[in-house]
């Protein structure tokens, strides 16, 4: 019995090494992953400031200073994370015929790889590249070391710049619609807001450590938002899943000019989760078809009437129902049109975002604190961003510009009065 319980120990100690080992090996591949996105991204950047030094900036072609021309782009490989990988570069060409002009980065690009796992996990951890650069920098005399210690250089503060840009980017331009969603990331939650601007374009305007149940953690990122410029005085509609915390943190930040639209696709599924199977489809299409109604009237009465056929038999699905129930048409009060209706009416577009961002970062699992997977989540929004389209129903935002206006107009009356 001894010698079968000293093997089990011996056996459980060997798969947990080699469980430790699977999880340590995702977590490399994924920060790789990872650091390969936003090393791309940087390189882009850097090859076009390559292209600036010759030809000027886009679009100025009368500077009389420039001693190349844009011409076009082509496909080309570089070295990134240990691996060969086709990228589109672009082409530079003197003004005085005599060829094809070098671009520094593509050259070091191509013969070496930049992409450190060291500085990675650093930069991703939130430690400063410093010594990193002052190691790069060495004591290097020679002409054509010093240009590689450069572009290096650049590359690294590059990768740190990006980073810390997507914190503190100011919020120059207005929106009129602001999602706000909670993203697991392990053991770790990260709050986000999503601005939606005129044009129907998606952007991240900011994060948080921390869950959406949190009116602290809420409060805070709205906070850091109209440091960065957004308009406190502008009536908006801000979607959300239905948490008490984010409610809270929202009213008491913009009062009574705040519009809340409560996800009805998380409403739905509150009022499911209490009853039974055999009655979830009926239920559910009900929900369904009221919602669909365009006028709120009209809305509002289907689902009182389903509260009254389910309070006495089912009294927590009619409660949960009836609770918030005015905030889950508050699209149906503002007379949002047909798409995008369907596209507002829920936190659906947050959650595309959400998953992108899981989906980019979906290897590493293991965050040491909440700064490290903080900066994790802006380095997975950062490249989702790269993949947002508009909204659909954009054309039809003016509706809501307008209906959002006429709120505002009538809410000032009333403080006022």
């Amino acid at each position: 019995m001894k010698v079968y319980q000293e093997n089990k120990e011996s056996v459980n100690g060997s798969i947990q090494i080699i469980n430790s080992t699977i999880l340590h090996e995702k977590a490399r591949h994924g920060l790789m992953e990872l650091s390969m996105s936003l090393g791309l991204e940087v390189m882009r950047m850097m090859l076009e400031e390559d292209v600036e030094q010759y030809a000027g900036p886009k679009g100025k072609h009368n500077n009389e200073e420039r001693t190349g021309y844009r011409h076009g782009t082509e496909k080309t490989t570089v070295v990134m994370g240990g691996k060969k990988i086709r990228v589109e570069r672009p082409r530079t060409r003197a003004v005085d015929g005599s060829g094809e002009l070098p671009l520094e980065t593509l050259s070091l690009f191509q013969t070496e790889d930049q992409l450190n796992k060291a500085i990675m996990a650093k930069l991703l951890s939130g430690v400063s590249t410093r010594k990193y650069i002052r190691t790069i920098d060495g004591d290097n005399t020679d002409a054509i070391c010093a240009s590689k210690s450069e572009v290096s250089r650049r590359f690294i503060e590059g990768m740190d710049t990006l980073m810390q840009e997507f914190f503190t980017r100011p919020i120059n331009q207005d929106y009129p619609v602001m999602m706000l969603d909670g993203l697991e990331l392990g053991k770790m939650t990260i709050l986000a807001a999503m601005g939606i601007d005129d044009d129907g374009k998606k952007r991240i305007l900011g994060i948080a450590e921390g869950g959406s149940e949190n009116s602290v953690v809420a409060k805070g990122l709205l906070e850091d938002l109209i440091h960065r410029g957004l308009d406190i005085f502008r009536s908006r509609l801000y979607i959300i899943d239905g948490g008490k915390a984010l409610h809270k943190a929202i009213t008491d930040t913009f009062g009574s000019i705040a519009l809340i639209q409560r996800c009805q696709v998380h409403k739905k599924r509150n009022v499911l989760s209490y009853l039974p199977e055999s009655e979830q489809a009926n239920v559910s299409l009900s929900m369904t078809l009221a919602y669909r109604e365009f006028e709120y009237e009209t809305a509002k009465s289907k689902l009182m009437d389903l509260v009254g056929k389910l309070e006495h038999r089912y009294p927590k699905a009619a409660a949960s129902l009836l609770e918030g129930l005015e905030e889950t048409l508050t699209v149906h009060r503002l007379k949002v049109p047909g798409l995008l209706r369907e596209t507002l009416c829920s936190t659906n577009p947050m959650e595309s975002a959400n998953s992108a961002c899981r989906g980019i970062i979906r290897r590493v699992s293991n965050f040491k604190d909440g700064e490290m997977a903080l900066r994790h989540a802006a380095a997975g929004f950062i490249e989702a961003e790269r993949g947002f389209r508009r909204i659909k129903g954009y054309r039809q935002l003016p509706v809501l510009t307008f209906m959002l206006s006429c709120y505002a107009t009538d809410a000032q009356k009333i403080i006022t009065a």
